[in-house]
């Protein structure tokens, strides 16, 4: 799910005007809502999350974080402006640090146990900004510079206040405030030589230098595409060039490279099935773990890979995993393809990750595709030289029963290998069928102190997120204000006269503007250091013009007599900006609660805008035990001609509470003979017994209901209570037992409400800190339905748990889902035998 955080530059400067009159706020606003329409073409926009940051300082500089919509990101996003000063600094460690809240709850760094490529949170920082001087308090500033202080917990663990899956790009505003003269020149948008485009080199992404709207909108495009999945991985070469090949013809240079060092994204692809990425090793660290060592080295944010140039051939077992990432084009790409050589493969190292020697031990290489089309990054074990063909010899040699010579080799390599490689190891020799070879003990290398430490963090971090979350949208405190007088009408001509004395005599020569603009900054305040300066919340009565006198003074009673409570005129309310004409939903939270209906039985109706008058259906549904079927009726409804054909009885439901638990069917009546009562069939529901007048009483009260205001009449009535008792008496319908068909769906339907009381509380406990698992196989036990019902359910599980980076958790799922996919298959073959 990819996280995008605009940063707009809110600074004074941005007030400028472009030659389409546009300010440049305005331009960089439509910029955002053009990069939104441009990536919802994109099918996979679907669980995109928007930030908005700006250069305030914070906590108001977050407008939209991890808790708000996308209704209250645009809401923020037409409300801003351009007042403040260029810190550009502080503003970038704002959104650093907003995007690195849930990395420690969620332990997708992994500090110390190995760089996990697949266990990623994608995010793209895009700044607009107009590339002016960086202003702060302190003064002006020629270079880019984060704050060092900050107060996210953890951030001494990583050097750099970025991480290695988020990337930085920025538009360069310099969109001229007069019509070029000449045609505009096609062509790539070329980098600004701005502070910032050094910051966004360094996190693996660019500038945009844009001079008109065409290429603003070349470079969103452009933007879009950027959204990759992936992590930035920082190249270089080691040892001597590689020697020229018979396929390629390279000419040898002298002198540094663009491809022997670079800084590239790797693409991280998703596993098609479940919508994550799936991967098996790590990249090992830049220090050898000690279980003894107090504190935890820090980190740089993109790991420094190595690359020897010395040719050797890929190596790649039967049944063990391997992972295979693809660069992105680079100058190191552009030149492995120009070699032509799919066959050959650079060894790959970290340094400073084996216990003896400095370069560190090969853990992958860099290979071109067949087709040469792209180069890839396979990921292998530790040192795998000489592990994979131990692990050839296990399967083919020793058929998994390994020897004591074997053992001796294997325990060698252990050595050599970091401790936190033990983990992907096991389930590696697990999935070729060879289990027991590491021991039990031998688990991730960290010390009891750093990870005390660690969690500690996690839970430090929890407390920083609710702080944070909590305060985004909280409106700061502000300096007291003097608001200065606007005046419509008249301007001060002597005021000029003596600003146009003033600039002859330093200059020479008076140059006025032509037209005032006097509602450019209607709304500017000036501060203030007296802070007992009391904020006039009233208008002076005497700044109100003569004419307006009659309808500002019944403003000035409903003040009075309302107190400090702001009540508007009928004027004010119909004044409501177009963006919010519709928003009802807010209205009605501010609106007194109605009262409660007389008759609680009554539909509750719907606060719908537009029509109040729509009823609530889920209040309407009507019991089966209260409803009933009645045919023509005696009397004048009997004789009514005017049904349509075919109408025949009609449900209604029964007020009365003596018809509850009984249901009473009515015969259509003999055409031609209205006068003759219908003949009535009772069929109790209940058990005990009842006596004739009972039903006698309930039949008159069915009448009257069905009658409406009719008064039911005794005497029109030819049947005598005995024969009514013995039409009463007639026997009762046989029971109908359910068909099979029936039974099943009825089973099927309450598997699947049990399955899904499960799934809400397994989901509960995956999102719960912590590696207690016990509860979720005990709750798993309790599955229901077949095979394909089970491993979908576990699917979803597992899909649940990689989101929360449950990487144990995933591994027990899995061996339960072979567990049960094994005894279900047992099971179908003993039924066959």
């Amino acid at each position: 799910m990819p996280v995008i955080v605009f940063l707009i530059d809110t600074s004074a400067s941005m007030n400028q005007r472009s030659y389409l009159g546009t300010t440049y706020l305005d331009v960089a606003k439509g910029a955002v809502e053009t990069f939104l329409k441009l990536r919802s073409r994109d099918s996979t926009s679907r669980g995109d999350r928007y930030m908005l940051v700006t250069f305030e300082d914070p906590p108001a500089a977050i407008k939209a974080g991890w808790k708000e919509t996308h209704n209250t990101f645009m809401e923020k996003l037409r409300n801003l402006q351009a007042a403040g000063l260029t810190t550009a600094g502080p503003a970038l460690r704002t959104v650093f640090d907003l995007l690195n809240l849930n990395r420690l709850v969620s332990g997708i760094d992994n500090y110390g146990q190995g760089r996990i490529p697949f266990f990623l949170e994608p995010a793209i920082v895009v700044a607009i900004t107009d590339g002016n001087k960086l202003a702060s308090t302190g003064g002006v500033q020629d270079e880019l510079h984060l704050p060092l202080t900050t107060p996210l917990p953890g951030s001494e663990l990583t050097k750099e206040p970025f991480r290695w899956d988020q990337r930085l790009f920025s538009l360069v505003l310099r969109i001229p405030g007069h019509a070029p003269l000449g045609p505009e020149a096609l062509g790539s948008v070329p980098s600004d030589d701005s502070p910032i485009t050094a910051m966004c080199e360094v996190t693996g992404g660019r500038s945009y230098s844009v001079f008109s709207h065409r290429m603003l909108n070349q470079c969103l495009e452009s933007l879009v595409q950027k959204i990759q999945s992936g992590v930035v991985i920082h190249f270089e070469k080691t040892g001597p060039d590689p020697l020229p090949t018979e396929e390629g013809v390279l000419e040898a240079k002298l002198g540094p490279q663009p491809w022997h060092c670079c800084r590239r994204l790797i693409y991280v692809r998703p596993n098609p099935k479940t919508g994550v990425p799936v991967g098996h090793w790590p990249i090992p660290e830049s220090f050898w773990p000690d279980q003894n060592s107090p504190t935890l080295p820090s980190r740089i944010a993109h790991p420094q890979i190595l690359f020897s140039c010395v040719d050797s051939e890929p190596v790649v077992v039967d049944k063990v995993p391997f992972d295979k990432y693809e660069l992105e084009p680079s100058p190191l790409t552009q030149y492995i393809l120009e070699r032509k050589s799919p066959h050959i493969c650079w060894q790959v190292f970290v340094r400073n990750s084996s216990k003896y020697g400095d370069l560190g031990l090969p853990f992958g290489y860099l290979k071109a595709s067949t087709a040469l089309s792209c180069v890839n990054l396979f990921v292998m074990p530790y040192n795998y030289p000489v592990l994979l063909p131990l692990l050839d010899d296990l399967s083919k040699v020793h058929k998994l029963k390994p020897s004591l010579q074997w053992r001796q080799s294997f325990e060698s390599y252990l050595k050599t290998m970091p401790l936190y490689y033990s983990g992907p190891l096991r389930k590696a020799l697990r999935m070729i069928g060879a289990l027991n070879l590491l021991p039990d003990h031998q688990e991730y290398g960290l010390s009891y102190s750093v990870g005390s430490y660690l969690k500690k963090l996690s839970q430090q971090t929890k407390v920083e997120v609710d702080r944070v979350n909590s305060a985004v949208g909280q409106k700061t405190h502000l300096e007291v204000h003097i608001r200065l007088r606007h005046r419509w009408r008249t301007s001060s001509t002597c005021s000029w006269n003596h600003i146009s004395q003033r600039m002859q005599s330093f200059m020479g020569r008076a140059t006025l503007p032509s037209e005032l603009t006097t509602d450019e900054f209607s709304n500017f305040q000036l501060s203030t250091n007296n802070k007992s300066v009391i904020l006039q919340m009233m208008s002076n009565p005497y700044d109100v013009p003569r004419r307006h006198l009659l309808d500002q003074l019944s403003r000035m009673r409903r003040n009075l007599l309302h107190g400090t409570a702001c009540v508007l005129d009928q004027d004010q309310i119909h004044s409501v900006p177009i963006a919010q004409m519709g928003n009802y939903q807010d209205f009605l939270k501010h609106s007194t609660a109605l009262l409660r209906e007389v008759d609680s039985d009554q539909p509750k109706r719907l606060h719908t805008f537009g029509n109040p008058f729509k009823l609530d259906k889920k209040g309407m549904m009507i019991d089966e035990a209260d409803e009933f079927v009645s045919g023509p009726q005696k009397g004048k409804r009997a004789a009514d001609h005017n049904l349509p054909p075919g109408g025949g009885p009609k449900r209604r439901r029964c007020m009365s509470p003596l018809l509850h638990g009984r249901t009473y069917m009515f015969p259509r009546a003999q055409e031609g003979n209205h006068a003759e009562a219908p003949h009535v069939t009772v069929y109790s529901t209940l058990n005990e017994p009842s006596t004739g007048s009972e039903h006698l009483e309930e039949y008159v009260a069915v009448q009257q209901h069905q009658l409406g205001a009719e008064v039911y009449d005794e005497s029109e009535d030819e049947r005598s209570e005995d024969e009514l008792c013995l039409a009463i008496e007639e026997p009762v319908v046989p029971l109908r037992f359910p068909s099979p068909t029936r039974l099943k769906k009825q089973r099927n339907r309450e598997n699947q409400e049990i399955n899904n009381e499960l799934q809400v509380l397994i989901t509960r406990e995956i999102r719960k800190p912590g590696r207690c698992y016990g509860k979720i196989f005990h709750l798993l036990q309790q599955l229901r339905g077949g095979l394909d019902t089970q491993l979908f359910f576990l699917h979803s599980i597992i899909k649940e748990a990689a989101r929360f980076k449950k990487r144990v958790l995933i591994e027990k799922l899995e061996l339960f889902m072979e567990e049960i996919h094994t005894r279900a298959t047992s099971i179908s073959h003993l039924e066959a035998v």
